[in-house]
């Protein structure tokens, strides 16, 4: 056996360690989200293995974006050669994607997990597990700091994450792109090359084709993965510090007035330390239906809660108001459009 398959077959025994203990039977479903190129198809082949072993039962999700000439056919495709490898049920799936206010890989993104929300919580399947590589997580992270984003952002990739109570698995976070085309080569698989991952059009290729190439000539090769290793040590970081922010978001909130709002008191607020205070006022946004907010408008959000400057109200991203009460309380009002149909 080559060693990488090995290797990607342990990291897919090892993700599939964070799946909720069970006794039931039949063996906990898992969805592998494939578009046929090689670092999904390499997972898949992987998860195969220890289907074939009966610790797992592996399907599959396929997403067709629409976005490409003949993405039908790739599609249907890679839905064959998922079936070939043994993996039941494979569901392909059209999405349409509506770029309105997004560009056009957050659009797609967004398209293709609501798409593999659906299918996973249609088929209670127990996770979904993605593909994305340790080039992958480099990119993402030089992403995070062309933005100026804090420890969240240059955490990467989680290694699992939920959305909308389905379980999101990365099992190839230290696999890389080499890796998988290597193990498609040698399992006989012939993966689909995505044109629009050449398109330097779009700012993830040009990190890809040109920023961290020129990074690894300048700096010496290695970039990619101490890249990837910081997201790794930074994961750790951000996940405590968020759980400790999310006990002082706690302490500090009070009964609303209004159940559409969020009410905090101004004095809990100002004497938590700052590494907290920013990110209980981001849980404060997001709690109240709205969006977590830029570096900009969260730097505002805290100079407003610590009393400086006018009186408000000051407008967050995702229809949220912030105005600051009379007395010790910080009020963060939600205005959802529904809400303002009534």
């Amino acid at each position: 056996m080559h060693p990488w398959v090995a290797r990607a077959r342990r990291a897919v025994n090892r993700s599939l360690t964070e799946l909720p203990a069970t006794s039931d039977d039949p063996p906990p479903l898992v969805l592998v989200a494939c578009s046929g190129g090689p670092d999904s198809l390499a997972l898949a082949a992987a998860a195969a293995h220890l289907a074939r072993r009966g610790a797992v039962r592996v399907g599959a999700a396929v997403i067709d974006h629409q976005m490409q000439p003949g993405s039908h056919e790739v599609a249907g495709a890679t839905v064959r050669i998922l079936e070939d490898m043994g993996l039941e049920p494979v569901i392909s799936r059209r999405v349409t994607v509506d770029r309105a206010g997004y560009g056009p890989e957050m659009a797609a993104r967004l398209a293709r997990y609501a798409a593999l929300n659906d299918i996973a919580t249609q088929l209670r399947a127990d996770a979904v597990l993605l593909g994305h590589t340790r080039d992958d997580q480099a990119e993402t992270v030089l992403l995070g700091l062309a933005r100026g984003s804090g420890t969240r952002s240059l955490s990467g990739m989680s290694s699992r994450h939920a959305i909308e109570g389905v379980l999101y698995l990365r099992p190839f976070l230290n696999v890389t792109r080499q890796e998988t085309e290597t193990i498609c080569r040698v399992e006989g698989l012939d993966p689909w090359h995505d044109p629009s991952n050449s398109d330097t059009a779009l700012m993830r290729s040009r990190i890809r084709h040109r920023v961290l190439p020129f990074l690894e000539e300048h700096m010496g090769p290695g970039v990619s993965n101490a890249l990837a290793r910081t997201a790794s040590v930074l994961e750790a970081d951000a996940d405590f510090l968020d759980e400790q922010a999310t006990e002082f978001f706690r302490r500090a909130r009070v009964e609303p007035a209004a159940s559409s709002s969020v009410e905090l008191d101004c004095l809990a607020v100002q004497e938590t330390p700052a590494a907290m205070r920013r990110r209980m006022l981001a849980q404060a946004c997001v709690a109240t239906g709205g969006e977590t907010p830029t570096f900009e408008r969260l730097s505002a959000l805290e100079g407003f809660a610590m009393g400086y400057g006018a009186a408000g109200p000051l407008q967050m991203a995702g229809k949220v108001t912030v105005w600051r009460r009379r007395g010790d309380k910080l009020c963060v009002k939600g205005r959802l459009e529904f809400q303002n149909t009534e």
